[in-house]
């Protein structure tokens, strides 16, 4: 396949970056998401999101409606956050927040140059979750808070929005202990009533869910 870049990438993102597509298309990464690879690069970071969950992510983040609030839990190097403001493009209409636990990381992040509707936050995702109020669309890629934190995250969404989580894959990691919390966050995920999901197979395995509207009567 070809992947098509917006400017020079270092050899090791390049190299990320050609195991973690497919053949079925290229992925193109704006510029803002180009640095953020780097900066994951200089940073010694692995965990970012692919190209492919970046690529949806900017896609639901362009879908937020008027005024809208954005969430992201577990800012990493901040490529998340870059797809996220890349959907966004030019509207100053929206709040978007992105949560980090390790400092060094987030002081990493602070440093780039943000939309001045961005608001990062150093700390734990739960305790924070419910002093930020309510988002219509949510972005999880933090082990910790996939384990024990959904009933706060689906507490998070507004009626109507949008839950994506990330490196959701059954065997994406060779790790019976991680398997066991995959497993259970799955089953918690599509047992809860307040949300409609689906399973999205490519990339490291997606969930994409929304909060319904009404309770469901099932």
């Amino acid at each position: 396949m070809t992947v098509t870049f917006d400017r020079a990438l270092t050899a090791a993102e390049v190299e990320r970056l050609r195991r973690s597509t497919d053949a079925k298309g290229a992925v193109r990464l704006p510029p803002a998401v180009g640095a953020a690879y780097e900066r994951e690069s200089l940073l010694g970071f692995e965990k970012s999101s692919r190209p492919e969950a970046g690529a949806l992510l900017s896609v639901l983040a362009a879908a937020v409606p008027p005024h809208g609030r954005v969430l992201e839990i577990g800012t990493g190097a901040g490529v998340g956050l870059a797809w996220i403001t890349h959907g966004m493009g030019a509207r100053d209409d929206v709040e978007v927040v992105s949560i980090e636990l390790d400092g060094e990381l987030a002081a990493a992040v602070a440093r780039a140059r943000w939309p001045r509707w961005v608001r990062l936050v150093e700390g734990d995702a739960r305790e924070a979750l419910g002093r930020l109020g309510s988002f219509d669309l949510l972005f999880l890629d933090a082990p910790g808070i996939k384990a024990q934190g959904l009933s706060e995250i689906v507490a998070a969404l507004r009626p109507g929005g949008v839950l994506l989580v990330d490196d959701m894959a059954p065997d994406n990691v060779d790790d019976p202990a991680w398997r066991d919390r995959n497993s259970a966050m799955r089953a918690r995920i599509f047992g809860d009533p307040l949300l409609v999901c689906a399973e999205l197979t490519y990339s490291s395995g997606l969930i994409l869910a929304t909060r319904r509207t009404h309770a469901s009567l099932d």
